[in-house]
């Protein structure tokens, strides 16, 4: 199930499911019994901090910018605005300033989230990546400044955005927005199943000393007034 019902909210859930047998990234599970007499099960968990759905944070690409442990707890929270830039952007095309202005409608609010899709959708980080079948949107140094100007705290990206396109694009891309101690959410899912393009939004990572990135469990919460 992707999609519940809590009384008059509507909750989706926005990550991707993990299992150790097919991940292509780290993830490898050790379950035990410690012994004695009542079962007591623990599982060392072996995974890379970029898996599945997580959230970059700054520390990702600099050593004195801050890790997961080091932002507060706000900055996995807030207020989101979704943006489907289907007709606005041409295949592979960049994700220009002029577009998010017009996408926005003057919608998005200081320290927002932004999540960025569109319908050419491809999984991130397979073989298919950067190749003819790849006609995902682009984002560069112009989109980050956007997202810097307009002082979001996060931009999240559907499988119709590369975030993997070059390395001229994404270091800038990267740089600019961590600078700021934007933090990214990558790999989110089940954006289509929204029903509002604005909506409270968690995804909260580990809070460990010295963790660039994370994998979390990222959800939408349609119909609470505030966040509308």
């Amino acid at each position: 199930m992707s999609v519940y019902q809590m009384g008059n909210l509507r909750v989706v859930d926005l990550t991707k499911p993990l299992d150790p047998r097919t991940e292509t990234r780290r993830c490898h599970l050790f379950r035990f019994n410690t012994g004695g007499p009542i079962p007591d099960y623990h599982t060392i968990m072996d995974l890379t901090s970029h898996l599945g759905t997580h959230v970059e944070c700054p520390y990702h690409h600099d050593d004195n910018w801050p890790s997961a442990a080091e932002l507060p707890l706000t900055t996995f929270m807030g207020r989101a605005l979704y943006l489907d830039l289907k007709n606005r952007v041409a295949p592979k095309g960049y994700i220009t300033a002029s577009v998010l202005e017009q996408a926005a409608a003057g919608r998005l609010k200081e320290g927002d989230i932004l999540i960025l899709d569109s319908s050419y959708k491809l999984p991130p980080f397979t073989p298919d990546t950067n190749t003819d079948k790849d006609q995902r949107l682009r984002v560069n140094a112009e989109t980050a400044q956007w997202c810097a100007d307009h002082k979001v705290k996060c931009v999240g990206f559907g499988d119709g955005v590369s975030i993997e396109s070059s390395n001229d694009d994404v270091k800038p891309f990267h740089d600019i927005c961590m600078a700021q101690n934007i933090v990214f959410l990558e790999v989110l899912k089940n954006l289509e199943l929204l029903n509002q393009d604005i909506f409270f939004m968690s995804y909260a990572p580990l809070p460990i000393l010295g963790l660039d990135s994370c994998p979390i469990r990222a959800y939408a919460i349609e119909g609470l007034a505030e966040f509308s």
